[in-house]
C-alpha cells in the first residue's frame, strides 16, 4: 500500500541496541571479568607453594583483569556504520511519458486488426 505524500520510512534494522539490554550486556562482561579475577587470585594463592610460576601468572591476571573489565565495561553503546542509514526517502515514482510514435503507426494496428 503507497504512502500519500512525502513521509518519510524508517528501517529498524538501523536502530540501536536498546538501554536496558546495553546495560545488562555491560554487566554481564564485568561480572564474568571479575569472577576469572577471583578464581585467578584464589589460585595463586592456592599454587604458591606448589606451582610457583603459574601462581605468578594467577596473580599478574588477577591484577591486571579490573582495569581490563572496567575498561571494557564502561566502553561507550555500540557504534553502526555499516549498517544502512535509518532513513529511507519514499521511493519516486516517474510519471507516464508520452507513447513513442513509430513509422509504421498507419500500417498495422495491436491484435490483429485492419
Amino acid at each position: 500500500m503507497p504512502k500519500r505524500g512525502g513521509t518519510e520510512v524508517f528501517r529498524i534494522t538501523g536502530a540501536r541496541q536498546g538501554l536496558a539490554d546495553d546495560v545488562r550486556g555491560r554487566q554481564r562482561r564485568y561480572i564474568i571479568s571479575m569472577t576469572v579475577r577471583t578464581l585467578s587470585v584464589i589460585a595463586a594463592a592456592v599454587l604458591w607453594n606448589v606451582e610457583r610460576h603459574v601462581a605468578v601468572v594467577a596473580l599478574a591476571l588477577g591484577i591486571l583483569l579490573p582495569y581490563v573489565a572496567v575498561v571494557i565495561a564502561n566502553a561507550g553503546r555500540e557504534t553502526a556504520p555499516s549498517l544502512p542509514s535509518t532513513f529511507v526517502p519514499a521511493p519516486v515514482r516517474p510519471a507516464l511519458g508520452a507513447p513513442e510514435a513509430s513509422e509504421d503507426a498507419g500500417t498495422e494496428r495491436p491484435y490483429g486488426r485492419n
